[in-house]
């Protein structure tokens, strides 16, 4: 839908397969690149609905040359009873850190595993408010944030009941440190947010994510505005540092009266001060065009949670109708020409 760039689409990367822990669906996958190698963290649900996380590695963008008969993650805590969902990692100062989203069949926090093996990894717990919205609504209320903030408190409280925790997905760190603090994106709906922090036990501190909440819009790092993102938007991979500043794919979801579209896109923030935003595509990147993205466990989804650069092409791996992974690619440096392009264009008007 960009007429200054193309977007190749390579097809499906990863299917679900007759193990017991992937029978039903695999997607949204966290990708670490390592030279030629690529690392694939994904997530795998059984017919049972329970999520875990396989592990695949690539040479090159898409050949597979190993694959796990078993999870590398999987439910351990109460807290992840009904499993553990959509990883994303990033190598910081020689340690990996794995996000992922903890679900117990109510609420959905997202908690975090750390090692120096890429493949041996320590879960840590809990790092996203365990904050009802109960309690959260009156803190915007003073605010006085946007009214979809408080639509998306209705709807969880209906939809999991009153003491039902801020519903926190999509959140994962930037691959450096920024002005010697950790960075994290995460998403209340509907935008996204950043948050700075020292060390991880900030993050498990009520008081923290308190002070944090009651000065939101300072953090906001985008706000839904286009047509494709009518209902919300959310991270997606992992920010690419860039000469033009750090790239970030995201995720954009339209909402229609009979179905949600989701679908790829993708901005530039500041290389020094996220919060400066310097553009973004007005239109999507990557939209459910192919019949495996139109239809599947969850039709007409476009989900990208990772990247790897090949040559000059960056290379997309994103989840398809919650059923697949699959991997697009585009030119690196024309993607971000034409988000500059559209931003200088737009401040003209």
């Amino acid at each position: 839908m960009n007429d200054h760039i193309k977007v190749e689409k390579l097809g499906i990367l990863l299917a679900p397969t007759k193990n017991k822990f992937e029978d039903l669906s695999v997607l949204n996958p966290g990708v670490y690149q390592d030279g030629e190698f690529v690392h694939i963290f994904y997530r795998a649900i059984n017919k049972k609905h329970i999520s875990s996380i396989g592990y695949a590695k690539l040479k090159g963008p898409t050949k597979v040359v190993e694959r796990w008969d078993r999870p590398i993650i999987q439910k351990e805590f109460e807290y992840e009873k009904k499993g553990c969902e959509d990883p994303r990692i990033v190598k910081i100062d020689g340690t990996f850190y794995l996000t992922y989203v903890a679900h117990d069949g109510k609420n959905a926090v997202t908690a975090y595993a750390m090692g120096k093996d890429l493949k041996n990894l320590e879960k840590k717990g809990v790092i996203t408010p365990r904050i009802t919205y109960d309690q959260v609504g009156r803190i915007f209320r003073k605010e006085k944030l946007k009214d979809r903030y408080f639509m998306f408190e209705s709807f969880y409280e209906e939809y999991a009941g009153q003491d039902v925790f801020l519903w926190e997905k999509d959140v994962f760190l930037f691959p450096k440190k920024i002005n010697g603090k950790f960075a994290m994106i995460h998403r209340i709906l509907p935008d996204i947010q950043i948050v700075y922090f020292n060390n991880f036990e900030q993050l498990k501190s009520k008081k923290f994510w308190k002070d944090y909440l009651k000065n939101l819009t300072k953090y906001v790092l985008l706000e839904n505005k286009y047509w494709f993102e009518s209902r919300n938007i959310g991270g997606g991979a992992p920010p690419i540092k860039t000469k033009y500043g750090w790239l970030l794919i995201y995720h954009a979801v339209e909402e229609l009266n009979q179905s949600r579209i989701y679908r790829g896109a993708a901005a530039l923030l500041d290389g020094n001060d996220p919060l400066k935003y310097k553009g973004r595509l007005h239109q999507p990147l990557l939209s459910p065009e192919e019949k495996w993205e139109k239809q599947g466990f969850v039709s007409n989804v476009v989900f990208p949670t990772g990247t790897a650069i090949f040559d000059e092409d960056l290379y997309i791996y994103y989840g398809a109708a919650d059923k697949y992974i699959g991997v697009a690619k585009v030119n690196l440096d024309k993607l971000c020409l034409e988000i500059i392009r559209k931003a200088k264009y737009h401040n003209i008007r």
